[in-house]
């Protein structure tokens, strides 16, 4: 069998870089303050950095640091000392798109490993090979890619080059997220990380001496116009085998601007399919259906594979709605545990009341369900639910938890 893949996990914060590390990612990748391409992600400043450079290295994880915008002049003024504060902590290698900053790495940090950023359109084997002439060590291909040209890819490069590849996220309508439409619409800059994500909107056509009159370019219900450009979520978790019969060295998860549920639940279910698979394939099409619905329990648009199996048709998007589908409500997070006497510290993140149905999503063993039966404030007083957010209470378990275990409730 093949090397076994690596399973790559955003990091939008400090807290989702530990859930993702501890919820089984082989690496993460995340954005400083500047130089990357979700603005709208909380990301981190420098000490926060450098504290998930060394969390993340002490469970033996990498870090992959952002630097991925298509860079203007003034971007770089503060290029050089950012590359050398990220160098100094240890991050294990810089993703860019821009030939220039890519340049600028050379100079500054000649010894930092470079991936080049899917937003560079890495389409062929031939750019593949160029971009590792001149040092880059990886390669994220381009969403636009099948399977078959993936693996084409991978006959033609050095092993010494990696390649990298989404597998599950949202996907972006313009070509590997070269997008001029949020710059139109709203005046901020997809390649500099501030789209503003006009693919989910709804439109219709307007005549110009008809203002107020919609006709639609698809209809919908209301008869209202339509989400055109809105697609499904990429979900392969079905597929790792062809993933990894591609040559593909790692597998990556897309999600900063999400939830540290969503990212604890993602990573979980795919760390339990890559392991099972390299530990037995028949185990892991004998699962293949449960990892389909622990993914279902994060919230999504459905479900499409993208280019993998060839061009996606109408069916791969959805007119209706930007809606997100939630099964599950991320309603805790564990903070302690006292063995002694079965409670644990909760900080509370959705409402849940006593008499309801959980679920305890564990970092490390199996997911279990239990009814909440006794619950006390944080002076200790008995209550009965848990409204108020980020509320901390202690919780009567039937089993042992760990910090950063998530509890979660069906919403159906």
């Amino acid at each position: 069998m093949s090397k076994k893949v690596e399973l790559l996990a955003p990091a939008g914060d400090l807290e989702k870089l530990k859930i993702a590390v501890l919820y089984g990612a082989d690496a993460v990748y995340l954005g400083g303050t500047s130089f990357g391409l979700r603005a709208k992600a909380k990301n981190f400043d420098e000490k926060e950095m450098e504290e998930g450079v060394k969390f993340a290295h002490s469970h033996n994880v990498k870090v992959y640091v952002t630097c991925n915008i298509f860079a203007h002049n003034s971007d770089f003024e503060e290029l050089p000392e950012y590359l050398r504060f990220i160098h100094k902590i240890g991050a294990d290698a810089v993703l860019v798109a821009d030939p220039g900053v890519f340049s600028v790495v050379k100079e500054t940090v000649p010894d930092m490993d470079i991936h080049i950023s899917t937003q560079a359109n890495n389409t062929n084997y031939r750019t593949a090979l160029f971009w590792h002439k001149l040092g880059a060590s990886r390669i994220v291909m381009a969403r636009e890619l099948s399977l078959n040209e993936i693996k084409g890819i991978s006959e033609n490069i050095p092993e010494s080059l990696e390649t990298e590849a989404f597998v599950h996220g949202a996907m972006c309508i313009s070509y590997s997220g070269r997008c001029l439409l949020s710059n139109y619409l709203s005046g901020r800059d997809a390649n500099k990380g501030a789209c503003s994500h006009p693919c989910r909107w709804k439109y219709a056509l307007v005549e110009q001496t008809r203002p107020g009159e919609y006709m639609p370019v698809e209809e919908d219900e209301d008869k209202r116009g339509t989400y055109i450009f809105n697609s499904k979520d990429l979900c392969m978790i079905e597929h790792i085998p062809e993933l990894v019969e591609a040559g593909i060295t790692s597998l990556k998860i897309e999600g900063r601007i999400k939830t540290s549920f969503y990212v604890g639940t993602i990573i979980k279910a795919y760390r339990e399919a890559i392991d099972d698979y390299f530990k037995d394939p028949k185990l892991y099409l004998e699962k293949k259906g449960y990892y389909l619905e622990e993914v279902k329990k994060a919230s999504y648009r459905g479900f499409t594979t993208g280019f993998y199996f060839g061009k996606p048709n109408e069916n791969e998007q959805i007119y209706t709605t930007s809606s997100y589908i939630r099964n599950y409500d991320f309603v805790g997070m564990v903070l302690e545990y006292d063995e002694k006497s079965g409670f644990a510290v909760i900080e509370q993140r959705n409402k849940f009341v006593v008499g309801d149905e959980i679920e305890f999503l564990r970092a490390k063993g199996e997911t279990f369900s239990m009814t909440v039966e006794e619950m006390y404030d944080k002076d200790g007083f008995s209550i009965s639910e848990a409204p108020h957010p980020q509320q901390i209470i202690k919780l009567k378990v039937s089993k042992k938890v760990e910090p950063f275990d998530m509890m979660r409730m069906c919403s159906m």
